[in-house]
């Protein structure tokens, strides 16, 4: 047993606008009627499987439903001033029985170093959620008899009135048996375990039981857990009406869902007699929330939830205003005051966004980011009449779901809307497993329907490296003509045929403008001329960028000015790889944007690779100087704000032209 006193390392920067958050009904309660009622939640949790994500990290929600992170999404403590390992995973946080004092458990463990890895937990006591002592209990140390033990996971903790002490419960594994949960009562001072591990539950085929949350409710214990197998894994309940024994399993999987899920955590709603049980769904990066009244029969609630991080493995606490005013003061909202980017809440990249005449609205069309390694697998929308205030309008394809060609790698979607006999048409163009695919609607926020079948799946003859990803669609305003460009490492492009699902045969073209093009091809139209962008170097790179060249065609020979550069880092301002853009031109005027992303600030530089798919969202003004060169954009974080909301614009054919009208 390690013993450390730390003070959480990461100071909020700058405040924003106070955001509240929630609670678990986690054992009896000594709650005196005379005390702050709880009007917040506060869910800890962690983030993916590098190492840089595995650390605890927190996010405050008023109602249970909408979470917003904490200092930026960025951890609240090191997990290299807690762990054996350098990682932390799995937290459970516990109010404890004097309604003052916190109880934080997690799982020590590095999960590059293997899933058999770890022997230790981490246990860690706060009587005001930003100051933490900790200590790390390495069972296999501890305790004799432990000499086969390959994993100790999830620990979580209750507070057991019948003894007057906490109990902490986890799995184990040793050698060939299955995992099994496992619990020991903690020391006064919550540094070591006082007893034994003594096995909890003895599940009835001696099959694997892993990530165990126990809830008290109306004197019955209910024991949530996620059994093991290829075709038996998923959530269950065992009831007891003892803490520490007695626990008969109901037969049902509770999980609504097919897909694979873990983690489950219940929490009490606020003044309200409803439960949610939460769990992650860890194949799609997300949570899904049930409610249930009676811990038995669940209900599916997700559409009412939103979170602007992607969550693994945590667990949800009920707090008071006076708690959350506090975590809010410490870690509360990194956007600056006044400032208006990012324009998305959450982690996204790629963006593309739409002027649409049906609606008279614009729409960002993202990349969903913040998955290791670009694995997102939906894509959302986002609309707006200010470019300033954005609604999230959900996911609007499911890879999984919706594309039977490529279920992984949700990349730089792209859209146009086209008038066809009298009805407006919606062509979304996306990356899926390293092909370019086409979906359509009737409407800007769909429903999309997949084409069915790849729309480019191989490189252009003549071309010998790169990927088939980043497609970007652009009508001619002087033809009424529609255009896909696309490539990583080359720019394509080629004429779509009348159905917009098509190539046109014959018409593809090796465009690349010199050696600075890497992906990212954008294309607009202004006065004449047709503006080629595209993005230098790896979007992991700090010093990923813009750059474009000038054509007389939509697939024309592209002649790149000597000063060339459109946006890029400023180090000044802490703002980083800004890349991957795309434009809009304010309807009926000769106003221009651009839509980036740059690495999520303040901490993303410090993300090392990982920053490259922990990105965000960004709208700064684009100007032309007379000659029509572009002048270099400087990002900001005060972004943009129009006068009044969008109107409808001027007719296309020959006037100034939008790259997505």
């Amino acid at each position: 047993m390690v013993l450390r006193s730390i003070v959480c390392l990461c100071t909020a920067l700058l405040l924003g606008t106070a955001v509240l958050a929630q609670s678990n009904n986690k054992g009896p309660s000594k709650k005196a009627a005379h005390e702050a009622p709880y009007e917040a939640y506060l869910f800890a949790y962690f983030t993916g499987n590098d190492k840089s994500e595995e650390q605890i990290r927190f996010a405050l929600s008023k109602d249970g439903y909408h979470y917003q992170a904490l200092n930026g999404d960025q951890p609240i403590i090191a997990s290299s001033a807690i762990s054996s390992t350098g990682g932390v995973r799995d937290p459970h946080i516990l109010r404890g029985a004097d309604n003052k004092t916190f109880y934080l458990v997690a799982t020590d463990m590095v999960s590059a170093k293997g899933w058999n890895s770890n022997r230790a937990m981490v246990l860690l006591k706060s009587t005001d959620l930003i100051h933490w002592t900790s200590a790390v209990v390495n069972i296999q140390q501890r305790f004799a008899g432990h000499d086969s033990l390959l994993r100790v996971w999830a620990p979580q903790t209750i507070y057991d009135a019948a003894t007057d002490r906490y109990l902490i419960y986890f799995s184990m594994k040793h050698g060939h048996d299955p995992d099994k949960i496992y619990y020991a009562y903690a020391n006064k001072d919550f540094t070591d375990l006082a007893t034994e591990p003594t096995q909890l539950f003895v599940e009835p085929g001696n099959g694997a039981c892993i990530d165990g949350d126990i809830v008290h409710k109306d004197g019955k214990y209910y024991l949530f857990f996620k059994t093991e197998g290829a075709r038996t894994a998923g959530l269950k309940v065992a009831v007891s009406d003892k803490l520490t024994a007695g626990y008969v399993l109901r037969d049902e999987y509770i999980q609504q869902t097919t897909d694979p899920v873990e983690g489950a955590g219940v929490f009490k709603l606020n003044n309200s007699n409803d439960y949610i049980l939460m769990y992650d769904v860890y194949t799609k990066g997300k949570y899904q929330f049930t409610k249930t009244s009676d811990l038995e029969h669940f209900k599916i609630v997700d559409e009412g939830v939103t979170m602007n991080f992607h969550p693994r493995h945590g667990t949800i606490i009920s707090i008071t205003a006076a708690e959350a005013d506090r975590l809010n003061a410490q870690w509360g909202s990194v956007r600056l005051q006044g400032a208006h980017n990012p324009v998305l809440d959450g982690k996204y990249a790629d963006p593309d966004i739409l002027y649409s005449e049906k609606t008279k609205k614009y729409y960002i069309y993202p990349t969903s980011d913040g998955f290791t390694g670009w694995s997102g697998t939906y894509f959302k929308t986002f609309s707006s009449t200010d470019l300033v205030q954005w609604k999230d309008e959900g996911v609007i394809l499911d890879l999984p779901r919706d594309v039977r060609w490529g279920n992984r790698n949700a990349w730089a979607p792209t859209i146009t809307e086209k008038k066809i006999n009298g009805q407006y048409k919606y062509f979304y163009y996306f990356t899926a497993a390293q092909k370019i695919g086409v979906a359509v609607s009737d409407a800007p926020t769909g429903p999309f329907v997949d084409a069915g079948k790849p729309l480019i799946d191989q490189r252009p003859e003549g071309v010998k490296g790169g990927q088939q990803i980043d497609p970007d669609v652009f009508t001619d305003p002087k033809t009424g003509k529609s255009y896909l460009y696309w490539g990583n490492g080359y720019m394509a492009g080629a004429e779509l045929n009348e159905d917009m699902v098509s190539i046109k045969p014959g018409t593809t073209q090796i465009l690349t403008p010199d050696g600075s093009f890497r992906e990212g091809t954008h294309v607009l139209y202004r006065k004449g001329v047709y503006y080629f962008l595209w993005s230098e170097n790896d979007t992991r790179d700090a010093d990923y960028r813009v750059r474009y060249g000038r054509s007389d065609a939509p697939l024309g020979k592209i002649t790149v000015p000597a000063n060339n550069l459109v946006i890029a880092k400023d180090t000044a301002q802490g703002i980083y790889a800004t890349g991957h853009n795309s434009t809009i031109q304010v309807p009926g005027k000769d106003e221009w944007y651009i839509v980036y992303h740059r690495f999520s600030y303040p901490n993303g530089i410090n993300l090392g690779k990982a920053a490259g798919y922990n990105r965000e969202v960004c709208i700064d003004k684009m100007e032309f100087n007379p000659d029509g060169s572009i002048r270099q954009v400087q990002p900001t974080h005060k972004g943009v704000r129009l006068k009044s909301p969008a109107r409808k614009p001027a007719a296309r054919p020959g006037g100034a032209g939008d790259s997505k009208q």
